[in-house]
């Protein structure tokens, strides 16, 4: 029996990542900061797929998160199969004006406690010789993005970081896939405050659902970079020919506020 662990899993990609791992048969641990949400996500799954479900309430963005969760886990032994780092978020506005804490936790989730978690993680799959880690990037991560500087930053972080260690790892029977989502339909852009932007306002976005079931197809086929979606494949991969000038001015007019 496998086990997955996936954070960010009370909504969005990361509820419908545990949703795809319980019908396959997986246990799972479960982190997210909202304690009654796990919990009813913990009765749905063990009943519906007769699993195993341990949930971790836990706000990851603070000091040690990532290592108490490693410890727990370990005292439960508990091995990891797949690691799922979907916790993150974002922030809209310009950079003069948004606020520091805020993003100095977007920091330290989006970017420590995910290199943490997979550091701690990524130990016990090499000496076993198996385990898949899913860190979940965005196509924000291909360029640079006015509006949503810090943001952008660290998807950027998360893209290179994951493919470095894909190539450390792949001959040791561990594979590192960087999902990487356009604008999905979920409560990403409520809390950053952006549904106003022309990035999303008016349009229809793919849902979480269709985005966990490719990121789950890509990071059992041991892909490397998945970008879902035909049209953010194109425009990611295109901004490698244009001059970075260019690309920052566009993604400013995309990004902005929809008049």
């Amino acid at each position: 029996m496998a086990t997955a662990l996936i954070t960010g899993a009370s909504n969005g990609i990361g509820l419908e990542l545990a949703r795809i791992h319980a019908a396959n048969g997986d246990d799972l641990v479960l982190v997210a900061r909202s304690a009654n949400k796990l919990s009813e996500i913990k009765a749905e799954l063990e009943q519906k797929h007769r699993i195993k479900v341990i949930v971790l309430a836990k706000d990851l963005s603070a000091r040690d998160a990532a290592q108490d969760v490693y410890n727990e886990t370990n005292r439960a032994d508990i091995n990891i199969n797949y690691l799922i780092n979907n916790a993150g978020f974002g922030d809209f506005g310009m950079f003069t004006e948004t606020d520091w804490h805020k993003e100095q936790q977007m920091i330290d989730l989006n970017i420590t406690c995910l290199t943490q978690l997979t550091k701690l993680y990524l130990k016990d799959m090499v000496k076993r010789g198996n385990g898949k880690i899913m860190n979940v990037a965005s196509t924000a991560a291909f360029q640079s993005g006015p509006t949503m500087a810090v943001y952008y930053a660290t998807k950027a972080y998360v893209l290179s970081f994951s493919e470095a260690i894909d190539n450390e790892v792949r001959d040791k029977g561990v594979t590192v896939t960087a999902l990487c989502p356009g604008a999905t339909e979920s409560g990403f852009q409520a809390a950053a405050a952006m549904e106003n932007s022309a990035l999303v306002k008016g349009r229809k976005l793919p849902s979480s659902k269709e985005v966990a079931e490719y990121g789950y197809r890509a990071m059992m086929k041991g892909k490397t970079v998945a970008i879902h979606g035909l049209l953010n494949y194109i425009m990611a991969n295109s901004v490698r020919f244009l001059p970075r000038s260019i690309v920052v001015k566009v993604t400013r007019k995309i990004q902005d506020v929809a008049k």
